[in-house]
């Protein structure tokens, strides 16, 4: 008699799902893992509903020369999953080069993202996209939240033309 082999749950497939549509660039596969109240929010966005899928693929199609490299996820039985992920893309406001390594974590609820959060260290990051304004001003709130608005502007202005 064999063993059964048990098989991945709902939540589980889903994360997976998620991660390898990320790794793929493929923004209309992680769109429909996210319920429709889902949340997001990183060090520039704070997202809902369907923001969530709007800002991968407007980010996706917004960085002709993005790479992107996922770790393993880990994927716990309560639902939530922890991973890692970079991505190289050349910031187009500055034409800067930026390599940025992002921490994930995903709350699942009946097969669905209701919450994703993305960290990753701002002022690192300001310092590659802004240059000389990022290593002088980058870890100040005025300048986080000027990017955060300059963000939020297009990502609006993205999804007034779709």
């Amino acid at each position: 008699m064999m063993a059964k082999v048990p098989t991945m749950g709902r939540n589980e497939a889903a994360a997976h799902h998620f991660w390898g549509s990320l790794a793929a660039k493929d923004a209309d596969e992680m769109a429909d893992c996210y319920a429709s109240d889902a949340s997001f929010e990183d060090e520039v966005f704070q997202l809902s509903g369907p923001e969530c899928g709007m800002m991968w693929r407007m980010l996706f199609q917004g960085a002709a020369d993005l790479r992107v490299k996922t770790h393993p996820l880990k994927v716990a039985d309560n639902g939530i999953a922890h991973g890692v992920w970079e991505a190289w893309y050349t910031f187009t406001a500055t034409g800067r080069a930026v390599h940025n390594k992002i921490t994930t974590r995903l709350v699942l609820r009946d097969g669905r993202i209701v919450d994703h959060h993305d960290r990753f260290p701002f002022y690192t990051w300001s310092r590659q996209a802004l240059g000389v304004k990022g290593w002088l001003l980058g870890w100040t709130p005025l300048v986080r939240g000027a990017v955060r608005k300059q963000a939020r502007k297009r990502l609006e202005k993205w999804m007034a033309n779709q």
